[in-house]
């Protein structure tokens, strides 16, 4: 199991304006990209690289650049929309899937209702983005859904995450690599993450 989590005073300063009540959307949609950037630099520091000719203005040279065609970024809908942008700003050539899951307001289990990513995951690193890792049952299965369709070299990025979720998720998929910018206390009642900073989703996109 390889579980990273964030000690960068940056991160921390963005993620403590980001549970503030009063950040408004356009703040708190901005945060979530700043941090997925600050984390994605970090997370994809193994990121494999290939050669290429170029012309300096002083001569002829061969120079590593980013496979990007080789990276994935898969969002879990709608929160882990908010953090794409963060990472496209570092790999502009990654390929963008989709896992749209939803928490069964009873059970607090995941149901899904769309999955699409890109071809030869097999021959890609994945990264799985979600704000959130509560319970950790989306993740768990939107992973489970990339390994079935051939995924195999994969991480997963939260902002915050709870004890509880990361131990499920770690637990579930002890060969990925997990990114979370912050470890909160746990979950209450309604499995949300305390202190936390409420729905993600309802705060990106202005929806209650």
């Amino acid at each position: 199991m390889s579980v990273t989590i964030f000690e960068h005073p940056l991160i921390k300063h963005k993620i403590t304006l980001l549970r503030d009540i009063n950040t408004g959307t356009r703040d708190f949609r901005t945060l979530i990209e700043e941090i997925a950037t600050l984390m994605g630099y970090e997370a994809l520091r193994d990121l494999p690289l290939e050669y290429v000719e170029l012309d300096t203005p002083i001569c002829r040279t061969v120079q590593p650049v980013v496979s990007g065609k080789k990276l994935a970024i898969v969002p879990i809908l709608r929160a882990g929309l908010g953090m794409v942008n963060g990472i496209l700003a570092l790999v502009p050539s990654a390929r963008v899937g989709h896992i749209g899951l939803y928490r069964d307001e009873v059970t607090h289990e995941p149901c899904e209702y769309y999955c699409k990513l890109p071809e030869n995951l097999e021959k890609r690193t994945i990264i799985v983005l979600d704000p959130m890792l509560a319970t950790g049952g989306s993740a768990v299965d939107a992973v489970n859904l990339i390994k079935k369709r051939g995924g195999s070299s994969i991480k997963f990025m939260s902002i915050i995450a709870a004890p509880e979720g990361l131990k499920r998720l770690s637990e579930a998929h002890p060969d990925i690599m997990i990114y979370c910018g912050h470890l909160d206390e746990g979950l209450n009642e309604n499995c949300y993450i305390v202190p936390g900073l409420g729905d993600a989703g309802d705060r990106i996109f202005g929806t209650k």
